[in-house]
């Protein structure tokens, strides 16, 4: 069986995109996670591998013109990637022939909406982050009887470190920090552990340290759940931007456009709150870097030598955008 692929990414987040509404018959859930896991291993893969894979289907729920799934590296699936959901997006766009709709994710139907290009070649979407919640059931922590963590020290992991936990709807936990902290060892430390056996987050949990660079601008740095260190996150960036509303309102305010830098490039963010609920936009690039047609079976055997790859050449307009980018930490 062949499978037609697009390597996508959005601010250097790098995903396979495959439509399996397209194929003669379904992949079991054993082919998604072996798939995934030979096409996106950043020595062996295909094209220098992935952070993951989108799948998108037609969806069942009203009101939404599609579906889209998210498979980490290691074969865990992720509720949710705002990064993604714009290559997702843009893809639909084009397949449906619509320029604002609703996509089905994990736990809510989030609206979707092209946006002005962000450079020449440089195509970009809007897309909605939510549902938020601090609720300590939400993120599944376990810091004894606390039912919220909010811009405090947690001793089990820092004597120094302020954190805040919140769900949108993967987990998050978020510190602001100075620059050397930023790029320094500890970040890697905490996460690493986070993300293995511990007792706190038991099944794992995205890691960002940020900076406050001046008014409504913030860089990100992000260990991701099932993934590792990664040139973005989405919703990392998105939760970051509404923490920097709730916390330094100084830096940013609810409504504000805030500009969110990161290793993979520059998106941008509005965090809202209205009618005691808090959600984000999240604006930036949806690249589709290559399209590939290969062999369902060399696929998951990890045989490349077969594969039809046609790239689309948007990454040198993409990197054109990324050198305008000043003072990118």
């Amino acid at each position: 069986m062949q499978i037609q692929l697009i390597k996508v990414h959005g601010s250097g987040n790098t995903f396979f995109l495959l439509d399996t509404s397209k194929l003669p018959q379904a992949l079991s859930e054993a082919e998604i996670i072996q798939l995934t896991q030979k096409i996106t291993d950043h020595q062996t893969g295909l094209l220098g591998g992935a952070d993951g894979v989108l799948l998108v289907s037609d969806s069942k729920k009203a009101g939404a013109s599609g579906r889209m799934r998210v498979i980490n590296a290691d074969g865990s699936e992720a509720s949710m990637c705002g990064n993604g959901l714009r290559t997702v997006a843009r893809y639909l766009t084009q397949k449906l022939h619509e320029d604002h709709f609703k996509v089905e994710t994990m736990y809510q139907n989030l609206q979707v909406q092209k946006a002005a290009d962000l450079a020449s070649g440089v195509a970009a979407f809007r897309v909605e982050i939510s549902p938020v919640s601090f609720a300590a059931t939400d993120l599944k922590m376990h810091f004894g009887t606390k039912t919220q963590v909010i811009n405090e020290v947690l001793p089990e992991l820092s004597d120094t470190l302020k954190f805040t936990a919140v769900a949108v709807p993967n987990p998050h936990l978020i510190s602001f920090v100075d620059e050397a902290t930023l790029k320094g060892p500890e970040l890697e430390r905490i996460a690493s552990y986070l993300n293995g056996a511990n007792p706190y987050f038991p099944e794992g949990v995205n890691v960002s340290f940020v900076l406050l660079r001046g008014k409504d601008s913030i860089f990100v740095r992000t260990y991701e759940r099932g993934v590792g260190f990664t040139n973005a996150c989405g919703t990392a960036m998105s939760a970051s931007s509404l923490l920097t509303a709730l916390l330094y309102p100084d830096f940013a305010a609810f409504e504000d456009t805030l500009k969110v830098y990161n290793p993979g490039g520059m998106v941008k963010t509005i965090p809202h709150h209205r009618d005691q609920r808090y959600w984000i936009d999240l604006i930036g690039n949806a690249t589709f870097q290559d399209r590939i047609t290969l062999d369902l079976a060399d696929a998951l055997a990890g045989d490349y030598s077969q594969a039809q790859i046609n790239p689309t050449h948007e990454q040198a307009d993409y990197l054109k955008f990324v050198d305008t980018i000043q003072n990118i930490s």
